[in-house]
């Protein structure tokens, strides 16, 4: 068995959010393809984005997401995100629960088909992929690939207020000055928590909305 040691030498850390149950993963939100155009353009979904700002551009952070966004390249590194996985969640004290892309987004569909097969590998996880890569999800289902049932991926709208996409089942919204569409993500009134809700790894919930932040 591949060590953690082993593991995280391909991968990088996982992360492990106060905000949200169980782990996490983020890259660099600069190696967003959609979203790095999207972030110069006002009113969008990345005009104020997070990743950009805060702990985000501390050393250390860019560091660690430089070392994860290297590591997708690697043959080992859906193994190597197994390991870490199983490892984490095998101590009995987190959620089982995994958010990818905190920060940063799908490279490609070599990348989503690697994710799917890491989902395969931990079906006593429920995966939660956020992207606003409409075209590799497209060009993914195109060539033959399917998603895992504990994936729940989430293709996000592009425009503060806008309407959910409507080329994928599941999706996510932002809204400010509307009243936001379909579910409204409940961690503004419960101190930026996700606390008991977990309607984002839902995939029976088409939409879920969240506040601009």
């Amino acid at each position: 068995m591949m060590t953690i040691k082993a593991a995280t030498a391909v991968a990088g850390s996982l992360g492990y959010p106060s905000k949200m149950p169980g782990t996490s993963y983020g890259i660099p939100a600069q190696a967003c393809n959609v979203g790095s155009k999207l972030a110069k353009v006002a009113g969008s979904t990345c005009s104020k984005c997070y990743a950009l700002r805060g702990n985000y551009i501390f050393r250390d952070v860019k560091k660690s997401q430089a070392t994860r966004l290297a590591g997708i390249a690697h043959p080992d590194w859906a193994e190597s995100m197994v390991r870490l996985l199983t490892a984490a969640h095998a101590k009995g004290n987190l959620p089982p629960f995994h958010r990818w892309h905190d920060s940063g987004d799908l490279q490609s569909r070599d990348h989503l088909a690697k994710i799917c097969a890491v989902a395969r590998a931990t079906p006593e996880l429920r995966h939660w992929l956020p992207t606003r890569e409409g075209k590799i999800l497209r060009d993914f289902i195109r060539d033959g690939g399917t998603i895992p049932e504990n994936l729940t991926i989430r293709l996000s709208a592009t425009m503060i207020d806008g309407g959910a996409p409507s080329a994928w089942p599941n999706t996510s919204t932002v809204h400010d000055a509307s009243a936001g569409n379909g579910h409204r993500c409940p961690a503004p009134q419960q101190g930026n928590k996700c606390a008991e809700c977990r309607v984002c790894w839902d995939a029976s919930v088409p939409n879920v909305s969240y506040h601009v932040h």
